[in-house]
């Protein structure tokens, strides 16, 4: 895996980014581990051990040549991925058309089609709008007041109100706008831009969430495991590979 030097994940408690930052991270029992170089994500992966790389431009590819590219940057656009990348390119989310640049697509916006891997086509445009969790949704998130450095105040896993701050920017507080747990919030000392999503409120109030991962990401990634596998297995029968359809994983 890649990551920033500097993650800005907000749901950190479940994200391997974070062993760029810590050197280790484990999620619900798999263990990550920060790699320096190509040569060293090798040998964490003969222990077992995810390797994640300090590498936003993904310079590694070319020297690890992997069987599978999967670009889950989540910027709404495609910054670069290329179909030629590897023998399989997944694109996660919009900003990607399948059979162009990229072999499948797969669906992140909640509904129907959540986790769905497409072969033909782009993923559902960004409406800029969260999904509904718990009846709540654009609520859900709290967003920097300014331009600046992020303080933290409230940690992930706080019981909280609305109106609580959660952070402060240039001196503008980050107020918590509905009542529940704190599932997520970017670190003390993050840069941010105006208007930048830096917190997560999950009002259904149970703790446990805020350490596993959400029904979204399990059904984004067993999309991301469907497209691979298929697509892998056509390239090993010599297909194309570009499987027609849209086949959807849930």
């Amino acid at each position: 895996m890649t990551d920033l030097e500097k993650p800005v994940a907000i749901r950190r408690t479940v994200a391997f980014s974070q062993a760029v930052v810590h050197g280790e991270a484990a999620v619900e029992d798999v263990t990550a581990r920060r790699a320096d170089c190509p040569g060293q994500a090798l040998e964490w992966l003969k222990n077992g051990v995810i390797p994640v790389l300090a590498d936003p431009q993904g310079a590694c590819v070319p020297a690890l040549r992997p069987d599978a590219v999967v670009d889950a940057i989540l910027a709404k656009k495609n910054l670069g991925t290329k179909i030629t990348d590897a023998p399989v390119v997944i694109g996660v989310g919009p900003g990607f058309t399948a059979g162009e640049d990229c072999h499948a697509v797969v669906e992140t916006m909640r509904g129907h089609y959540l986790g769905r891997a497409l072969y033909e086509g782009s993923a559902q445009p960004n409406t800029g709008i969260p999904g509904l969790i718990g009846g709540f949704a654009g609520e859900r998130v709290l967003r920097a007041p300014a331009e600046g450095v992020f303080h933290q105040f409230l940690d992930i896993g706080a019981q909280v109100k609305e109106g609580d701050v959660a952070a402060e920017v240039d001196g503008l507080p980050m107020l918590c706008t509905l009542d529940g747990v704190l599932r997520g919030i970017l670190p003390e000392g993050t840069p941010v831009h105006k208007g930048m999503k830096a917190g997560d409120i999950d009002p259904r109030c149970e703790l446990e969430h805020c350490y596993c991962a959400s029904d979204k990401a399990l059904a984004v990634g067993g999309g991301v495991l469907e497209a691979v596998l298929r697509l892998s297995g056509a390239l090993a029968d010599g297909a194309p590979s570009t499987p027609p359809g849209r086949a959807g994983s849930v």
